[in-house]
């Protein structure tokens, strides 16, 4: 079994792959305004999350699964589970430096507001995510042996 450490450096190696599957994911989804990109067969859907570089200050979009809170379906949540490495991925980040963004959900592009889910809450949505994507069991435990909790955020619709 590959250890957590070195499953981290394997995908850091694949990264340049990773991004340029990302990029053409991420021009389908607009062009055909979430038609192609939003569902994938074996996954569940998926929106685009738009976020600034904490650091950088550049626009970032990144496509992540997501699905509905159970306590307010016009709430998003997305897992930021990175595959179980290691570190938390760079939107997470991001995400927490500036937490009023937008996402697009098919060809809906909303203005939200992102926050951390509870340590309560991420128990109560735990089942949710499972039920939506079953490897974020795996990639949690993977995270664990390192000491890493997968954090939830929640993306709360803001009003113009």
């Amino acid at each position: 079994m590959v250890s957590t450490q070195g499953f981290g450096r394997a995908l850091d190696r694949l990264r340049p792959v990773v991004g340029a599957v990302t990029r053409a994911h991420i021009a389908l989804y607009r062009r055909t305004g979430g038609r192609l990109g939003h569902t994938a067969p074996g996954l569940p859907t998926m929106l685009l999350l738009d976020h600034v570089g904490a650091r950088s200050g550049r626009p970032r979009t990144t496509p992540l699964l997501y699905f509905t809170h159970p306590d307010d379906p016009d709430d998003l949540v997305v897992v930021a589970s990175y595959g179980g490495h290691p570190r938390h991925p760079a939107w997470f980040h991001n995400l927490r430096a500036h937490p009023d963004t937008t996402v697009q959900v098919r060809d809906e592009v909303r203005p939200v507001h992102a926050r951390v889910a509870t340590d309560e809450e991420r128990a109560r949505l735990w089942p949710a995510a499972i039920a939506t994507y079953r490897p974020f069991a795996g990639y949690q435990r993977r995270a664990e042996e390192v000491g890493r909790t997968i954090p939830f955020v929640v993306l709360t619709r803001r009003r113009r």
